[in-house]
């Protein structure tokens, strides 16, 4: 069996769409029928996050399930370990993990395994960058000049990765962090000898929201660059405003 995990704290704006691309990629012919097992795990949820998981999980048929379970963490590591924890029990032989503002391809879980490692490490796609407004298109340029989408980047992100059950046992899991759990895993996992592969095969596509969840996460890392170009037009605007022109 197969395992997703994704943690949720008042994601009802977005996770009725990252539920639908769950579903597509949990029915994939290429699975070969290997049943998926669907954990959200609602942290500390005031909002409809709930009940629209509820909704969805009547869709469920045999090559597939969802579940909801719940916490009052606040914390995106302990989320993640409560849900991995249950898909132990219940026997996944891998773990695929991603977050609820991002919608995974079809053929996402059929990518990781295909790559026969002990952990797979996944880039992000950004199809939408309007939360920044006017700062959206040189977001978008800094990005596309410093991540570096293709097989053999060194990136770590929750909401697209991916590890076996014995590597994950091995590294301990996650750890209770409210920020880089993923990337303290991969970390333990490198210690223990895992075999990560480091691939853009596996696609997903996350958000450039502004109300970033995580201190130190994707969204708060674009919300410090917004912040810089900030300061920068700034000390641009204010060297401007006191260097006198000179005259022809």
């Amino acid at each position: 069996m197969i395992g997703v995990v994704v943690p949720v704290h008042n994601e009802e704006a977005c996770l009725a769409a990252c539920l639908e691309a769950l579903t597509a990629a949990a029915t994939c012919d290429a699975l070969g029928g290997e049943a998926v097992s669907i954990v959200i795990v609602l942290d500390a949820c005031s909002d409809r996050s709930q009940r629209i998981v509820l909704e969805h999980a009547m869709q469920a048929d045999a090559r597939w399930r969802l579940d909801c379970i719940a916490i009052d963490a606040r914390n995106v590591g302990a989320a993640r370990a409560a849900g991995a924890r249950l898909l132990l029990e219940r026997g996944a032989r891998w773990l695929a993990f991603t977050d609820a503002d991002t919608c995974v391809a079809p053929d996402w879980l059929r990518s990781q395994l295909q790559l026969d490692a002990d952990a797979v490490c996944g880039t992000i796609a950004i199809d939408d960058w309007s939360p920044h407004a006017e700062r959206a298109g040189a977001l978008r340029a800094h990005f596309a000049s410093t991540y570096t989408d293709a097989d053999g980047h060194h990136h770590v992100h929750g909401a697209n990765l991916g590890v076996c059950a014995q590597a994950y046992r091995r590294a301990g899991g996650f750890a209770p962090l409210a920020c880089s759990e993923d990337v303290a895993l991969v970390a333990a996992l490198q210690e223990t000898g895992a075999r990560i592969a480091w691939s853009a095969a596996p696609r997903v596509t996350t958000s450039a929201r502004r109300d970033a969840r995580a201190r130190g996460g994707f969204g708060d890392t674009l919300l410090q660059v917004v912040g810089a170009m900030t300061v920068t037009e700034a000390i641009e605007g204010l060297v401007a405003s006191t260097t006198p022109a000179l005259s022809v």
